[in-house]
């Protein structure tokens, strides 16, 4: 019998291998991970985050990233949140950033447990992050993590009222909820 080889993945092996395949991928560490489609909904709060935070950011040492720009994960792999902010120098060819403060991540319907348990843990690992958001796609509705320093528990609250504001003072902003959600059709429920 014989077995094949398997070496173990590097990061920069992964990012040649992803450079060339049609689709998305993550790399979880060990291997690479598919990134499921997203929905219209998915797009617009994107594209809506992305927008806020720009708007407020404008003129800072901050910037939002993403999605096309990789979170480098403590344990070696790399996840492309929907946004993110960092706020440290940067290379124009880095493919990964290690020092994220803010993360977004608008769940689908197939990456609510990764985005809900895998990657609150990876990035709890991360010494720069204090705000992990993640964002409903089908309904509005915020879980906000939030921590003061690396090793600290997370500590969870839930924005879904339009009038709610999500706080950020890691980088000195806030959003209101239905900004978020701006031009967003949800579908409609008989109950």
């Amino acid at each position: 019998m014989t077995l094949a080889l398997h070496l173990p993945w590097t990061l920069e092996g992964f990012f040649d291998w992803a450079g060339l395949q049609e689709s998305r991928y993550e790399f979880d560490g060990v291997q690479p991970v598919a990134m499921t489609g997203g929905t219209v909904n998915h797009g617009i709060i994107t594209q809506n985050i992305h927008a806020a935070l720009r708007a407020r950011l404008r003129g800072s040492a901050c910037r939002p990233l993403g999605p096309d720009v990789g979170l480098a994960t403590a344990d070696g792999g790399v996840r492309y949140p929907d946004a993110m902010v960092t706020c440290g120098k940067l290379s124009g060819d880095a493919r990964a950033v290690t020092d994220a403060v803010v993360v977004f991540e608008v769940l689908s319907p197939s990456s609510g447990r990764t985005d809900r348990i895998v990657k609150v843990r990876e990035y709890a690992a991360i010494a720069s992050l204090r705000r992990y958001v993640i964002v409903e796609s089908t309904g509005p509705g915020l879980t906000v993590l939030e921590r003061q320093a690396l090793g600290d528990p997370w500590r969870a609250g839930v924005l879904i009222g339009a009038g709610e504001v999500l706080q950020i003072p890691e980088i000195g902003i806030e959003i209101a909820v239905s900004e978020l959600y701006e031009a967003v059709e949800f579908p409609v429920t008989s109950a």
